[in-house]
């Protein structure tokens, strides 16, 4: 790998995470609209973005070719299905005054991986991770004893990245980003449809009702959506995963320091606990990163969709 790909595949994937930790505060600009309109407007628009992109980059041959192939199309279907879950619930989350869960569901993100690796493809993981795997199990048994509230959406937004990234994984590099991101909200339609026909009988639809720049940001929504993508493929082609692994955790922590400091989310001596084990855990992954970058072992992560 030439050593001039090395700064700027640190800064596409480094721009793709800074995207995904500011998106609470964008999407709690959209608000009076809800989460499932929200969910429904970034289907629709992504979808829109994805066939310029593909009409612009002339994609259309790529997208063609995995369409031909139905077990290809059908594992696009199912990571559209995992994707939609990871939305809704993020979306849900952050609207509802729990952008401090969200990031700890993606604190524990890159530690589920590894053990669906282990359950689910059958690799063999080193110690230090099965003593991070520990770590976090404890942490969420404190947050639940403790705190005395089970984690739904963090180990959702755990459980949807973590097998949506095994999908990605199966079908490597036979579906571009692009592509995928094309085919997935393409699988999607259907469900935002029904959404928005939902919201408009009962709590009505906010979408060009609250002033051009509300509009805009709804619009933009797609854009929001697919940029972050697109730079982490860029990114992921330059650098190797172990540093992407560090990036990562870039975003859990940004989600994190704006529900506590701008959002003023309550954090009582109980949830802090739960974070601090959490934080232990993520400490002994990134040592064990470190460890095996220096030893020259591939280290394998699931980036944030």
């Amino acid at each position: 790998m030439e050593r001039t790909q090395q700064p700027a595949g640190v800064a596409y994937a480094g721009g793709a995470y800074l995207l995904w930790g500011v998106l609470p505060l964008y999407f709690l600009l959209l608000v009076p609209s809800g989460p499932w309109e929200i969910v429904a407007a970034r289907v629709l628009f992504s979808f829109v973005f994805c066939l310029l992109l593909l009409t612009i980059a002339r994609g259309w041959r790529r997208i063609i070719a995995i369409i031909r192939q139905p077990r290809l199309l059908g594992w696009t279907a199912l990571a559209g299905a995992l994707i939609y879950v990871n939305w809704q619930v993020f979306l849900i989350g952050t609207l509802s005054g729990n952008v401090v869960e969200t990031s700890l569901g993606y604190f524990i993100n890159p530690i589920a991986t590894v053990l669906l690796g282990v359950f689910v493809l059958h690799e063999r993981i080193r110690r230090l991770q099965w003593v991070a795997i520990g770590i976090a199990v404890i942490a969420v048994v404190v947050i639940i004893v403790a705190y005395g509230s089970f984690p739904w959406i963090a180990l959702s937004l755990t459980a949807s990245f973590g097998i949506y990234g095994l999908i990605k994984k199966k079908i490597g590099p036979a579906v571009d980003a692009v592509s995928g991101l094309t085919l997935e909200s393409f699988w999607l339609l259907p469900v935002a449809v029904v959404q928005l026909i939902i919201v408009a009988q009962t709590t009505g639809i906010t979408f060009g009702t609250e002033g051009a720049w509300h509009t805009s940001l709804m619009l933009f929504a797609g854009i929001a959506t697919a940029v972050p993508l697109l730079l982490f493929a860029a990114g992921a082609r330059r650098i190797n995963l172990t540093v992407i692994g560090m990036i990562q955790f870039m975003t859990p922590i940004m989600q994190f320091l704006t529900g506590v400091l701008i959002l003023h989310e309550p954090m009582p001596a109980e949830r802090w606990i739960g974070f601090i084990i959490v934080w232990i855990a993520v400490l002994v992954f990134v040592v064990d990163l470190l460890i095996a970058a220096g030893r020259g072992r591939r280290i394998r992560l699931t980036p944030i969709a």
